[in-house]
């Protein structure tokens, strides 16, 4: 046990404004690629275990509601960024005392949310799925995953936040042992809950909200424990007006851009619904693969924030975009040599979730057309985290609201009804979105300056 209280407390953040920058950067994102590797193994196991041992409807159900998780997850990751962002140019500086301030001051509003969270989760759901235009076998098995799902929300908002609060410092290590302990534990109980206990879609809810509160307990745990200046302290709990002034400025504009987003996404849900419950399930593998194809930029760019955060807090401008050159070609390489197995044993991917031939084949179309353009991803996501790491979230929200948005659903709404209702011109409705971003996004980065806004010399 003296081993384990020792290690509790060895201080693991990390000060990236100086040494080795492509170092700093690959160091911080590896790790924090592995953790969100096994947090996506979170929702694929489950969908995974559906398509496997549960018949009917269970798999296409559970797999289209990711964008009606993630409009209240969504929202909430936004807030947390602006926290992660406001700790990270704090530490930078070397302002300890507000770094405690910020803590405590996300903590509690975290603990807010939750509550609030969960009561308007459960009750949006019925709502939601409706304009989701789901299937009656659908939305039972949808309803009843997304009631236990957001029953336990509360867990995953106090691990993002603690985690969040650890890469602020650039610790990206230990929440990445956590998620593997909880992605194993996930595994294992949706294993149990439906075949031993032939649980069904309410087996594998239980099984990730406990999981979740597993890898909440052991980050709030490392925080309560820690000998670095993010150390919690019941007794400082509080909302610090200051803090949380700073917190909205960053996370408000994230938070609606990604809610928005996700909203979004339900219609664009709908589209694909229509073509049958085949198609859906097509769609539901498509979805499983993109989010790993996404993870190298996601990583990345979290990892540009926390590197931009903190070097803009010491007043290195050009080392701070130093650093964003460094992650795009980073993300870029590592999305390149991701994608070519993707393309090239789609099928078999496409098997392993569910063999169903007709899944198969539209899990495959859909591998096929829209990996290829996953590249141009990196540009908008790493500029967009470099932008919130000096404290502009404004000019990303607006550029990834217009074109994941107002751009796409203008597009699915002109081709569906104008000019080709079929399900790959259909499908091509992400691409181009993604196509529009990047050019915008490399337009605006292109032109202002960095290090224009620093939250640490806000009045």
């Amino acid at each position: 046990m003296a081993g384990v209280r020792l290690s509790a407390q060895k201080r693991q953040d990390v000060d990236m404004t100086q040494g080795n920058i492509l170092r700093h950067i690959i160091s911080f994102a590896f790790p924090l690629l592995l953790g969100n590797l096994f947090q996506q193994l979170y929702n694929m196991v489950d969908t995974w275990v559906l398509g496997q041992f549960v018949p009917g409807a269970a798999y296409s159900a559970v797999g289209t509601v990711a964008p009606v998780c993630n409009m209240l997850i969504g929202f909430f990751l936004g807030l947390s960024s602006g926290a992660g962002v406001v700790i990270s140019q704090h530490y930078g500086a070397g302002q300890h005392d507000k770094v405690q301030n910020a803590v405590h001051t996300a903590l509690v509003m975290t603990l807010g949310l939750g509550v609030l969270f969960t009561a308007i989760g459960v009750l949006m759901t019925s709502y939601v799925l409706q304009l989701m235009k789901m299937t009656p076998d659908m939305t039972k098995e949808a309803t009843t995953y997304l009631t236990i799902y957001f029953s336990g929300i509360l867990g995953l908002m106090l691990y993002n936040i603690g985690a969040g609060i650890l890469r602020a410092v650039g610790d990206s290590k230990r929440p990445f042992y956590f998620l593997v302990i909880c992605a194993l534990l996930n595994t294992g109980l949706d294993l149990l809950f439906v075949l031993a206990f032939g649980m069904g879609v309410e087996g594998v809810a239980l099984a990730t909200v406990m999981a979740q509160g597993i890898s909440a307990v052991l980050v709030m745990f490392v925080l309560i424990r820690s000998a670095s200046c993010i150390k919690v302290h019941f007794c400082k709990l509080r909302i610090h007006w200051d803090m949380l002034k700073k917190i909205f400025k960053v996370g408000i504009p994230a938070a609606l851009q990604m809610t928005i987003t996700s909203f979004s996404n339900v219609f664009v849900q709908s589209y694909v619904i229509q073509f049958g419950e085949a198609c859906a399930g097509g769609w539901t593998t498509y979805t499983k693969v993109d989010q790993l194809l996404f993870l190298p930029m996601q990583s990345v760019a979290l990892a540009t924030t926390t590197f931009v955060g903190q070097n803009l807090g010491k007043n290195q401008p050009e080392r701070a975009r130093k650093g964003v050159n460094a992650s795009l070609l980073v993300a870029a390489a590592a999305t390149c040599i991701l994608m070519i197995p993707v393309i090239v044993f789609a099928p078999q991917i496409s098997y392993f979730f569910k063999a169903d031939p007709a899944v198969v084949e539209y899990a495959t179309l859909f591998l096929h057309w829209l990996t290829p353009f996953y590249v141009l991803c990196c540009v908008n996501q790493i500029f967009v985290g470099a932008l919130r790491g000096a404290g502009n979230s404004k000019a990303p929200m607006i550029i990834t609201l217009c074109s994941f948005v107002f751009f796409r659903q203008a597009y699915l709404f002109v081709m569906a009804n104008y000019i080709c209702n079929e399900i790959l011109p259909i499908s091509m409705s992400y691409p181009a979105g993604w196509l529009l971003c990047s050019l915008i996004m490399f337009i605006y980065y292109k032109k202002v300056k960095l290090g224009k806004t620093r939250l640490v010399n806000d009045p």
